[in-house]
């Protein structure tokens, strides 16, 4: 009787764990499967601007997943801004064509910084920050991948928090002769979502965006809005800063301690009283 108690027990607890784990990994392919979530955008919406700004306040902005397109002279900076959220690890790529080689007096070399939205320069964890081009070389590619961005940090701390993120292209190497010669340019941004190991206890107040305290002070008395579209703002707005994942393992984790504590209760409790005394003992 108590060895056929404890196996059924045993085998409930067990499903409602099997269960329970199909749950998390049907949820976790949902999401993979949902086209929203995907990395890859679909087909037209990767096209982006047309043309650059030559300083952080003429910076043209542009959402990520988008390809931005520029014709520049060899010489000047070019700026772009994209948003990036908390939980995101975003990765600029850039692509500069340069001119024929036959109009060319030697070789070039090219750098992307990227800034946050207080203009800080930002270090790229790995990536082709700084590239060579050789005199006969038709293009160059550079990229950098920047560091997680968190929620919050100490005032003191250079860590990447949410908002606008500045890239800048330009020339730190070139002989006299070949400024001014046109060249294309093409910049991506993407991002891939790092999930809760990055979360940190708190928020800003606002996003780092330039304008945005002046922004969210004003009030559209046609709509009734009390925010009004930032041209930094990502397409589906910032992040609540409440939610992560942390809260489904949270939870998780919960419901696995108490499906461990009612069978660990029912291994130790026993059948009950044995049928062998005789009532009223």
């Amino acid at each position: 009787m108590r060895t056929s108690r404890r196996n059924r027990l045993g085998r409930a607890c067990a499903g409602v764990l099997l269960a329970g784990a199909t749950l998390f990994t049907s949820a976790g392919a949902a999401v993979a499967d949902d086209p929203s979530a995907s990395a890859s955008p679909a087909d037209g919406d990767a096209s982006g601007p047309t043309e650059a700004g030559t300083t952080f306040r003429t910076a043209t902005p542009v959402q990520q997943e988008q390809t931005a397109t520029a014709d520049a002279s060899t010489g000047d900076y070019l700026y772009w801004a994209f948003p990036a959220d908390s939980g995101q690890r975003p990765t600029v790529r850039t692509k500069v064509s340069l001119p024929e080689s036959a109009t060319r007096h030697g070789a070039s070399t090219w750098q992307v910084d990227v800034y946050d939205g207080l203009r800080r320069r930002q270090a790229c964890m790995y990536g082709h920050q700084t590239r060579k081009a050789a005199p006969d070389a038709g293009t160059v590619e550079l990229s950098c991948v920047l560091r997680t961005v968190r929620a919050w940090s100490e005032p003191w701390a250079s860590d990447p928090l949410p908002g606008s993120y500045y890239v800048r292209l330009t020339v730190v190497g070139l002989a006299e002769e070949d400024l001014g010669l046109p060249v294309h340019v093409e910049t991506e941004i993407t991002s891939a979502g790092q999930g809760g190991a990055h979360d940190v206890d708190g928020s800003l107040g606002e996003p780092l965006v330039p304008g945005v305290s002046l922004a969210s002070a004003q009030q559209d008395d046609a709509t009734g809005q009390d925010r009004v579209a930032l041209a930094g703002e990502p397409e589906d707005g910032w992040s609540s800063g409440w939610w992560t994942d942390r809260w489904l393992w949270t939870v998780g984790g919960g419901v696995l301690a108490a499906l461990a504590a009612v069978f660990g209760y029912g291994l130790t409790r026993g059948s009950g009283r044995p049928s062998r005394v005789p009532p009223g003992v």
